[in-house]
């Protein structure tokens, strides 16, 4: 098995088909299929599946894919430790985030400041699903991403707390609603909800909530941005599930705590504990670490 391979098999992976990896690896097509062919010989095992137009995983695949990639990763973590010992860290970081991630976390800021200490590594960053970032840290496409956790983490996945707010029920004044004080999660059933999309750690939290007290949620609007879902509140198409904190700052919703039970909606910085991380991610851990840690410092 050489190193060539596996970076062949993880690119193909990424692009979902050899003419796109080929593209991507500058190098023809013919040596890609000839390199992952005598992979899969090796493996006994076939990798994708090529039966239709687009290259897809085979079950063998995707259990080897997260292995080839922290191959791949400790081998440029050991060139980069001999650059780290002169003081110079190079390589590339891959951040993920929520889409409806806050001003007031300052990620911009976090990557300049990390960008000013590190010239020399390369950042990208990406949005997607709080589901599919914490996926994509298992399977390595993300060093370190911004999610939103219901309940523990999964196994093998760090965390540090940035957010931890109360989810509320948010209703236009005129709403039948709008006099009570609190709203047991029961009382939802039926009720026409506005919440984040599947996926999300919001949407997650009310999903369980909601489960445990013994009824499906009527889902009537969706949408990724909660100002949206608190735009859509506001004319009073229904009940929107907030974060206590942005819920607050809109004076056309009338706000009532969730309880029986109370429902959290928390945002984490997370990573991956135990496979090996190169030195440029952990430079940026680190440098996330203590930024989140001074922003919330009294």
């Amino acid at each position: 098995m050489e190193l060539r391979q596996l970076e062949y098999f993880v690119t193909v992976a990424d692009e979902a088909g050899f003419t796109r990896a080929a593209t991507a690896l500058h190098v023809a097509q013919p040596g890609i299929s000839a390199q992952v062919r005598q992979l899969e010989r090796e493996l006994g095992q076939p990798l994708f599946d090529r039966s239709g137009r687009t290259v897809r995983l085979t079950e063998a695949g995707r259990a080897v894919l997260p292995y080839a990639r922290a191959a791949l990763d400790a081998v440029a973590g050991a060139r980069l430790a001999a650059q780290e010992l002169t003081g110079l860290v190079r390589g590339r970081v891959a951040i993920g985030t929520v889409t409806s991630l806050g001003a007031d976390t300052d990620v911009p800021g976090m990557l300049a400041g990390f960008h000013d200490a590190y010239p020399g590594v390369e950042i990208t960053l990406g949005e997607d699903t709080s589901d599919r970032l914490l996926a994509g840290l298992r399977d390595g496409r993300y060093d370190l991403a911004f999610a939103g956790i219901a309940g523990e983490p999964p196994e093998g996945i760090g965390t540090q707390t940035v957010i931890d707010d109360a989810l509320v029920a948010a209703v236009a004044p005129g709403d039948p609603l709008a006099g009570r004080r609190t709203m047991p999660v029961k009382a939802l059933d039926g009720r026409p909800l506005i919440v984040l999309p599947t996926g999300t750690g919001l949407r997650a939290a009310v999903d369980t909530a909601c489960a445990a007290a013994g009824f499906t949620p009527r889902i009537a609007f969706e949408a990724g941005n909660p100002e949206v879902l608190a735009a859509l509140a506001e004319r009073g198409l229904g009940v929107a599930l907030l974060p206590a904190g942005l819920a607050a700052s809109r004076p056309g919703l009338r706000v009532l705590p969730l309880t029986r039970p109370a429902v959290r909606s928390r945002l984490a910085l997370a990573w991956r504990e135990h496979a090996g991380a190169s030195p440029a991610a952990k430079a940026f851990l680190a440098h996330a670490r203590r930024f989140l840690a001074e922003r919330t410092r009294p």
